[in-house]
């Protein structure tokens, strides 16, 4: 499997992760969620939801051809190594929190990892 189709299935999969922030925090909430309460009790939360399905759906519609996508997906691996890096920091600050760093803190690192090694790749045996 070469690179290209490496990445386009990632874009699918990690796309649909994406989609599913909201039911993962109602199964999983000490590693999805940064709330007490029920997910949808947080307008916050919500809002985050929002913009990861969206966001999600991109992905998903990027796969097609990712070449013609590069920014959304470097956005895309960039802003995850953000996200972890802030979530990260807060967690180890805050012990309730710890359960992110098994959670969404890898998670979102190993979106970062997947595209910044895979788009270069695929860039260069199109080229």
């Amino acid at each position: 499997m070469n690179a290209y189709r490496l990445l386009q299935i990632l874009l699918v999969a990690f796309g649909a992760v994406f989609c599913l922030v909201g039911p993962l925090a109602m199964v999983w909430p000490s590693g999805w969620a940064w709330h007490e309460g029920p997910p949808i009790a947080s307008q916050y939360f919500m809002m985050i939801v929002g913009v990861y399905a969206t966001l999600g759906l991109f992905m998903i519609a990027a796969a097609r051809d990712p070449l013609a996508h590069v920014s959304l997906i470097w956005f895309v691996a960039v802003s995850s190594a953000v996200h972890a890096a802030i979530m990260a920091v807060q967690s180890l600050g805050a012990p309730m929190h710890h359960g992110h760093l098994l959670g969404d803190v890898p998670a979102l690192l190993m979106v970062t990892i997947a595209f910044a090694v895979l788009l270069p790749k695929a860039q260069r045996e199109a080229a």
